[in-house]
C-alpha cells in the first residue's frame, strides 16, 4: 500500500477489542513517526504508554478532574493507550506552537502508522488533558502538556469502519492574491469606511 492509499483508507475506529501491539511493534513505529519535520531537531515531545492497570489510574485521575466519584471507563476502551505529550524546550529559533505542532504531528503519524499496519486507533482528547489530577497521573514536568492520547487496539473482526466524506480540496486551497487583487480589497475596506 502506497503512503496515499494509507492516508486515503485512515478511519477511526471508537470501539476495538482487547488485542493490541507489543512494546517492541510499538517502538518500530515510534522510531519512523519521530521523523515528522522537526525545526531545529528539538524533538518537543515524547509519548506515555497505557496498559492494563495504567488505564485504571488515569480513569481515577479523569474523575478528580472533573468532580466525579466514580473512575472515569473511557481509558478502559481500548488495551492501548499511548499519551502524546508537547514537552517544551528552550530554542530563540522555534516558538512554543511550533513545538507543539510537532508533537502533533508524530501523534498523526503513529495513528496512520498504526492503521496502516492493521491497528484501529482513534485520537481522543477532552477539556481534562490540562488538569492537574491528569498532568499529575501521567508524570509531567513543568514543561510539558498533555495533547491527548492515541486509542489502540485490534480492529473488530464484524464491525466496518464509519464512512467519512470525502475532503474537497478545492475549497481549502488557494493560491495567495495578487498585487491587483490586494487593492481592489484595500479599495473596498476604504469605500466601507
Amino acid at each position: 500500500m502506497s503512503a496515499l492509499e494509507a492516508v486515503r483508507s485512515r478511519q477511526s475506529w471508537s470501539k476495538v477489542d482487547d488485542t493490541a501491539p507489543t512494546r517492541e511493534q510499538l517502538l518500530t513505529f515510534v522510531a519512523a513517526a519521530g521523523r515528522v519535520a522537526d525545526h531545529s531537531s528539538l524533538r518537543p515531545w515524547r509519548l506515555i504508554e497505557l496498559r492494563g492497570a495504567d488505564r485504571e489510574v488515569l480513569g481515577a485521575a479523569i474523575a478528580k478532574a472533573e468532580g466525579d466519584k466514580s473512575p472515569s471507563t473511557k481509558p478502559l476502551r481500548a488495551p492501548l493507550l499511548i499519551a502524546v505529550v508537547a514537552s517544551y524546550r528552550k530554542s530563540d529559533k522555534v516558538p512554543r506552537w511550533e513545538q507543539e505542532a510537532v508533537a502533533s504531528g508524530v501523534a498523526h503519524m503513529l495513528s496512520l502508522l498504526l492503521d496502516e499496519a492493521g491497528w484501529g486507533v482513534l485520537w481522543r482528547t477532552g477539556h481534562y488533558t490540562r488538569t492537574k489530577a491528569v498532568a499529575k497521573a501521567h508524570g509531567l514536568g513543568p514543561n510539558e502538556e498533555l495533547l491527548g492520547w492515541l486509542y489502540v487496539g485490534a480492529k473488530p473482526a464484524r464491525r466496518k469502519p464509519g464512512r467519512r466524506k470525502a475532503v474537497d480540496a478545492r475549497k481549502l486551497v488557494t493560491r495567495m492574491p495578487s498585487k491587483t487583487e490586494q487593492v481592489e480589497t484595500k479599495a473596498k475596506k476604504k469605500k466601507k469606511k
